[in-house]
């Protein structure tokens, strides 16, 4: 039987990349890929929220701004997700894209990458895939920035994006393309674990 491959999880500030260097991983090394906030919006639709959206972002709907005002009221909501992440990497290999989850778990076999970028070219790449103006993407990324930092500080006591002493690998995307990270992010992981 051979050894179990290890997992990757990817943080970072929204719209940062790590949806896209996180599918490709999986896809390289075949992990199974998770989100984090798949799985919130999977508890919202299990309290009745609508979540089909025509927008490729769900979280900039009013619907979604209704659940993120019930999900300030009631913490479990990310506790939920961040204990089924947890459980995930106890169980299986996989790519998991996660604000706390770094924080959380300590494990010699979890690769742990976060990704950092300044307001601007985040809120290009938001704009370019959300078909909405770059001026939209800026308030929009603000907005987000801060609120993953109140929501995380009352929750575990951390300051979302400081102590970055967790992370295994930090990279810049706004130095290299996405595609030239992604290469990167998988010569690390083939370093690593020895492939």
């Amino acid at each position: 039987m051979s050894a179990r491959k290890p997992s990757i999880v990817i943080s970072g500030w929204p719209a940062v990349g790590k949806t896209t260097i996180a599918g490709e991983l999986a896809r390289e090394f075949g992990l199974t890929p998770y989100n984090g906030g798949d799985i919130l919006k999977m508890l919202a639709k299990e309290k009745g929220y609508s979540v089909a959206t025509s927008k490729s972002d769900w979280w900039d709907t009013p619907e979604a701004k209704k659940f993120m005002a019930e999900r300030k009221r009631d913490p479990s909501f990310d506790k939920r997700v961040d204990k089924k992440l947890g459980q995930i990497l106890k169980e299986e290999s996989a790519v998991i894209t996660s604000y706390t989850l770094p924080w959380l778990v300590s494990d010699g076999r979890i690769i742990k990458f976060w990704l950092k970028g300044s307001d601007l070219n985040r809120a290009k790449r938001m704009a370019n895939r959300d078909n909405i103006s770059v001026k939209e993407a800026e308030r929009i990324v603000k907005f987000r920035d801060s609120q993953n930092i109140r929501i995380y500080k009352n929750l575990y006591g951390f300051t979302f994006g400081q102590d970055l002493s967790v992370f295994d690998y930090s990279l810049n995307t706004d130095r290299l393309s996405l595609d030239a990270l992604v290469e990167i992010a998988k010569l690390i992981v083939r370093r690593q674990v020895g492939q």
